[in-house]
C-alpha cells in the first residue's frame, strides 16, 4: 500500500514540475490562442498583415518559453540558457512544433548546468566565475545544440508521428470518450496537471496550429462533470458536504479550480462512474459539433472556455458543457439518493466534529499548545501548498488569512506555494490528505498539516482555533 502511494507521490511531483513549466507561461499561450482568433483567415478579424504573428510565436517563442522555464526550475537560470539553446536546436532541425521537446530538453539542459557547476562550485579563483561560467554555457551550450538539432531533434519527429497516429486512431474511429475512463480517476488523484499539462496541451497545440482549433484543450478540462456533481450534493447530499458543495460551485465553475471537487468524489468513490460518463458524454458533444478551443483553459474556467473560442464553435462548446453537467448531475443525484443513511445520523456526525473544535479550545490552559511537535504560540508562517501552488492553495491560503484578519490576528504571513517550493521557515504547512506522501519528499512531516476540504474541514477549524486562543489568551 505504501508503494503505491509512493508511486502516486512520484507521479503527482512529476504532474507539479510539467505544470511549473506551463503554467508561469499560459498567458503567452491564451495571447497566441487570442491571436490567432481573431486574425486568420477564418478568425473574427481577419488580417493578414496580424496574422503573420501566428506562426512564428507557436514555432520559435512558445516552445522556448517552455525550455527556459524548464532550465531554470532544474539549473537556474544558467540551465534555462542551456536548456533554450537545446530547444532552438530542436526546432530548426524539424518541421514539426517542439512543445513535446521543449518540455524534455528543457529540464536536460537544466540538469547539465546543475551538475557542472556543482563540480566546480569553490574551485574557481575570485575574479573569474563570471568567465568561467560564461564559456562553460557557451561551449557546452554549442554542442547541446547540435546534439539536439542533428541527433535528438530526429528522434522526436519519430516519436510525434507515431503520437499522432495513435491520436489519430482515437479521433477517426470515434472512440475518444473513452479516454474519460483514464481522465477523472486521476484527475481527483491530483493527477490532472500531468495530463493536462503533459499530454493534451502539447497534442492540442499542434492541432490549433493546422486547424485553429482543438478538442484537445476540452477532453480533461470540461467543468461541466465537476458542476453536475457538485449541483448533486448542493441538492441531495447531506451535512457538510451538502452545505458546503454550493459555495464549491463557484470557485469550480467559474473560478475554475477544479480540485475544490475532488474530494467530494474522494469522500463517495463510486461517483466517479457519474464524472466519467459526464466526462464522455461532452467529449462525444464536442465531437458531434466539431468544436474546439484555440488554446488551453487555464484555469478551466467557463469563462475561459468562451474566450477562447473560435467563430462557429460556441454552440458546440456549450452544448458539450452543458451535456456533460446534466449526465454527472443526474448519475451522481441518483447515487446519492441509494444512500439510505438517516439524515439524523449525518447531523449527529456533524455535531459531533463540532464538537470536537470546541474541545481544542478547552486543551490549551496552561504553556504552549503543541501541534504535532511545533509551537503554536510561535507561529509567523503558514504555508498552503498543492500541486502547482496556484489553484487550490491559493484559495485556502486567501480564506485562511481572511478567517484570521476576523480575529484581529494580521502579522501571521500566510502564502500558497508548489509543494517542492515551500520555504524551510513555514511553521505548518497545510495539504491536501492525497498530498500528503509527495509533501514529505521535501517537508518535515511534523510540519504537515493534512485536510480534506479547503471550504471547512476540521484540521483548519482547529489550527485557526489554537492560533486565536494562544494569541487572546
Amino acid at each position: 500500500m505504501n508503494n503505491k502511494k509512493s508511486i502516486r507521490a512520484k507521479i503527482q511531483t512529476m504532474g507539479g514540475f510539467l505544470t511549473n513549466m506551463v503554467i508561469p507561461n499560459m498567458g503567452a499561450f491564451i495571447a497566441w490562442g487570442l491571436i490567432t482568433a481573431l486574425f486568420i483567415p477564418t478568425g473574427w478579424l481577419p488580417n493578414e498583415v496580424l496574422g503573420e504573428l501566428v506562426d512564428p510565436t507557436i514555432k520559435y517563442l512558445l516552445p522556448l518559453l517552455l525550455a527556459y522555464t524548464g532550465g531554470n526550475l532544474v539549473g537556474g537560470k544558467n540551465g534555462a540558457v542551456m536548456g533554450s539553446l537545446g530547444a532552438m536546436g530542436l526546432i530548426i532541425g524539424s518541421d514539426i512544433n517542439q512543445f513535446l521537446g521543449a518540455m524534455i530538453a528543457g529540464p536536460i539542459g537544466g540538469l547539465m548546468m546543475k551538475y557542472i557547476e556543482s563540480f566546480y562550485e569553490g574551485k574557481i579563483k575570485a575574479g573569474f566565475e563570471m568567465v568561467i561560467t560564461n564559456f562553460t554555457v557557451g561551449i557546452l551550450g554549442m554542442f547541446y545544440m547540435i546534439f539536439c538539432f542533428t541527433i535528438i531533434g530526429p528522434i522526436l519527429v519519430q516519436l510525434n508521428e507515431a503520437i499522432a497516429v495513435l491520436v489519430d486512431a482515437f479521433v477517426s474511429t470515434g472512440y475518444l470518450f473513452l479516454l474519460s475512463i483514464i481522465n477523472e480517476p486521476a484527475k481527483v488523484l491530483f493527477l490532472n496537471n500531468v495530463i493536462d499539462q503533459g499530454i493534451y496541451y502539447p497534442l492540442g497545440m499542434q492541432a490549433a496550429a493546422e486547424t485553429g482549433k482543438s478538442i484537445f484543450f476540452m477532453v480533461a478540462s470540461n467543468p461541466g462533470p465537476g458542476l453536475g456533481l457538485l449541483l448533486a450534493y448542493s441538492v441531495f447530499g447531506k451535512g457538510v458536504a451538502k452545505k458546503t458543495a454550493p459555495g464549491a460551485i463557484i470557485i469550480h465553475f467559474f473560478g475554475g479550480i477544479h480540485e475544490i471537487y475532488f474530494p467530494y468524489v474522494l469522500m463517495k468513490p463510486v461517483t466517479i462512474i457519474g464524472m466519467i460518463l459526464g466526462g464522455m458524454s461532452g467529449i462525444i458533444t464536442f465531437q458531434i459539433f466539431d468544436a474546439g478551443l484555440v488554446a488551453g483553459p487555464s484555469p478551466g474556467s467557463i469563462f475561459a472556455y468562451l474566450m477562447l473560442t473560435p467563430p462557429g464553435n460556441f454552440f458546440g462548446v456549450i452544448a458539450g458543457v452543458t451535456v456533460a453537467t446534466v449526465v454527472s448531475f443526474l448519475v451522481t443525484s441518483f447515487i446519492l439518493k441509494l444512500d439510505k443513511k438517516p439524515e439524523e445520523e449525518i447531523e449527529d456526525e456533524n455535531k459531533k466534529f463540532e464538537k470536537s473544535i470546541e474541545q481544542s479550545k478547552d486543551m490549551k490552559k496552561e504553556g504552549a499548545f503543541v501541534i504535532e511537535g511545533n509551537d503554536i504560540d510561535n507561529v509567523s508562517h503558514i504555508a498552503f501548498a498543492c500541486d502547482a501552488g496556484l489553484g487550490s492553495s491559493a484559495m485556502g491560503a486567501s480564506i485562511f488569512k481572511k478567517r484570521l484578519k476576523e480575529e484581529g490576528i494580521e502579522d501571521i504571513k500566510v502564502k500558497n506555494y508548489r509543494i517542492e517550493e515551500v520555504p524551510d521557515d513555514a511553521s505548518f504547512v497545510v495539504v491536501h490528505k492525497n498530498l500528503v506522501d509527495r509533501a514529505k519528499n521535501s517537508i518535515k512531516e511534523n510540519k504537515i498539516i493534512s485536510i480534506e476540504n479547503y471550504l471547512k474541514d476540521e484540521g483548519i477549524d482547529s489550527l485557526v482555533e489554537e492560533i486565536v486562543t494562544s494569541r487572546k489568551g
